[in-house]
């Protein structure tokens, strides 16, 4: 026979599992890598819209979406290369180098312009594999190996750009064949609600989406989180550590390159001297959005945020009114905090 205190303990024990369910539940929102981006993504559109009038306008959301993608895109793949435990400073170059390649090849040797993208397109996935190779066979650190590679591509660059052209930057291709059909699939715009959008802004989302499935649905996933926790671990198990981490090198030339076609169905010529730096801005998307620098964690979501605040404070200073010599100081400010959030709400969620 059921007795009152029965039902009472039966009510009490219901009540309790759901406290512990929603506790867990909340641990694991605040232990997510992007919660941190989250936040400073909230609060710095909240900052803009209350400081800068034109940013509350569609056009000017436009605008942060073009200039974050631009950053976001590389930022996926950079951001997938930290989950998995390294680095490539040559990131910022490569897109320089990829278009230059392409704008060259197709000028000289008069091809169409699908054929030296085409050829770009090996040659960014070559160097990405020799970075990776390079890393793996030496075991010397990927900031020290794709430093070197930095300062090789940047040369390159600028000596065969004026040894070929004459000049610091290539001859216009806006006449030549592939130009149209090529600025469709990199350059173009499309119009939502009367507002023009860019089309790096869909590719930048669609990037982020499939990079999201790779790491949570599939094997390949796995094996990248694996390698960049403890790839000794990881190797011990069976995952092919080499091909992981030379592969997630030639992502990173992938996006390059794709970024790279951007800037020259864009602007029609590449100066040569473009792209340095940039890779800090890849790398500090990705760590905005909540990728360790010691790998192993990280999401592609994250780095989608990461762009754009990068996008909403590059934007939104100009919009302000202030002097954009504020830019640098605001992203550092903002990285600052990511990491400092990030750490905060694991350090909670772990007390818990």
């Amino acid at each position: 026979m059921t007795t009152q205190a029965d039902l009472d303990l039966g009510t009490h024990k219901v009540v309790h599992d759901e406290r512990v369910k929603e506790q867990n539940r909340l641990q694991r929102i605040l232990i997510r890598p992007e919660m941190g981006a989250l936040v400073g993504a909230v609060g710095i559109f909240v900052f803009f819209l209350v400081v800068a009038p034109p940013f509350r306008s569609p056009e000017a959301l436009a605008t942060v979406l073009y200039a974050s993608s631009t950053i976001g895109i590389m930022a996926v793949g950079v951001g997938m290369l930290m989950i998995g435990g390294e680095f490539d400073l040559s990131a910022g170059v490569a897109v320089t180098t990829t278009s230059l390649a392409a704008s060259m090849l197709s000028y000289n040797l008069h091809l169409n312009l699908w054929i030296g993208a085409a050829l770009s397109l090996g040659l960014a996935l070559g160097v990405g594999f020799f970075n990776g190779y390079l890393v793996m066979r030496t075991k010397i650190p990927s900031f020290l190996i794709t430093l070197g590679t930095f300062f090789m591509l940047a040369g390159i660059n600028l000596a065969v750009t004026k040894l070929l052209s004459g000049q610091v930057a290539t001859p216009s291709v806006s006449d030549m064949a592939g130009f149209d059909s090529g600025r469709a699939v990199f350059a173009s715009s499309f119009t939502v609600f009367g507002v023009s959008v860019r089309v790096t802004v869909v590719w930048w989302i669609l990037f982020a989406v499939i990079a999201t499935y790779v790491l949570f649905k599939t094997r390949v996933g796995n094996w990248i989180f694996a390698v960049g926790g403890n790839q000794d671990s990881a190797r011990a198990v069976g995952v092919p550590v080499l091909k992981v981490k030379i592969g997630l090198f030639m992502l990173v030339g992938f996006c390059a390159w794709f970024v790279g076609m951007h800037l020259l169905f864009s602007f029609n010529t590449v100066q040569s001297g473009q792209g340095v730096g940039n890779e800090f801005f890849y790398i500090i998307a990705a760590v905005i959005g909540g990728c360790l620098l010691t790998g192993g964690y990280g999401t592609a979501i994250g780095t989608l945020i990461g762009a754009f605040i990068f996008g909403m404070t590059n934007q939104g200073i100009v919009y302000a009114g202030w002097n954009p010599d504020w830019f640098k100081f605001f992203l550092g400010a903002m990285l600052l905090f990511a990491v400092i959030a990030n750490n905060a709400f694991r350090n909670y969620a772990a007390k818990r």
